[in-house]
């Protein structure tokens, strides 16, 4: 959708902004983002326009900020039943000239969630992602692109990525271009579509249309398959969750093992 801040003159970007100012400018796109999207909502499903939907099956995707607003959007309207969040942003300690928007993740509801974040991502590190990820209190997924930065999550990968090493960032965020490798050392625009169209398509199927062959490819060895397209890609395992595996197969086959007496 197009947010406020692409239609509401009083939300661009104005020449000679004093930092107040801007400051407060930031301040009113992110307190629109939530209501954007609700407003959307509501207008898809008055029967305004001619599309006949499902308001028990909505999902949200979103990149970026976008992917902020998607785990913020849960919190106040209950019709959000899936999301997946695209390198989003929202962690408590984000990079210089990232904008500082917060996550509550007081859904009250089991909202399945996909994280796909980049290997490679500058703005959005990973450690960023893996932190919401953490703080997300529902059922949910992560897998990341090898050799992928921020940009791999949007059309036209290659002129993007490049367009953005390009640029001149204003302030804080002035490190940004410098900081990214160029395009010929990550993976590819139609690899890293084949990942985010793959897997977010999946994920909507396996939790509004409860597919088992959906749910089957995101709990199987994922890997491998998008080995098979070419697509070098690891699943995020957290270590909280590995050591439970562990000391739960410990405890199995110590109760196989003979117990040896002490002399």
């Amino acid at each position: 959708m197009d947010h406020s801040e692409v239609i509401a003159p009083e939300l661009t970007r104005r020449a000679g902004e004093t930092p107040f100012e801007r400051a407060a400018r930031l301040d009113e796109i992110i307190a629109s983002r939530v209501p954007d999207v609700r407003f959307l909502l509501d207008h898809l499903l008055s029967g305004a326009i001619d599309i006949e939907l499902d308001p028990a099956r909505i999902g949200l995707v979103g990149h970026s900020f976008g992917g902020w607003t998607v785990l913020a959007v849960p919190e106040d309207d209950a019709r959000v039943r899936a999301v997946v969040a695209l390198a989003p942003g929202g962690s408590l300690n984000p990079k210089p000239g990232i904008l500082p928007v917060k996550l509550t993740f007081a859904w009250g509801r089991d909202v399945p969630t996909l994280y796909l974040a980049a290997e490679n991502d500058v703005p959005i590190p990973l450690a960023g992602v893996y932190e919401l990820f953490d703080r997300t209190p529902s059922s949910k997924r992560m897998f990341i692109p090898r050799r992928a930065d921020h940009q791999h999550f949007i059309d036209n990968v290659e002129d993007a990525h490049e367009a953005v090493r390009a640029a001149t960032f204003p302030g804080e965020a002035a490190w940004i271009p410098a900081a990214m490798r160029p395009i010929v050392e990550l993976s590819s625009g139609d690899q890293a579509h084949t990942f985010v169209s793959g897997l977010t398509l999946a994920h909507m199927d396996a939790t509004l249309r409860s597919s088992e062959a959906a749910h089957q490819l995101l709990s199987g060895d994922l890997e491998a398959v998008l080995a098979t397209h070419r697509v070098e890609a690891f699943v995020h395992r957290p270590e909280h969750l590995r050591r439970r595996t562990s000391h739960s197969s410990a405890r199995h086959d110590s109760k196989h093992k003979p117990q040896r007496r002490e002399s």
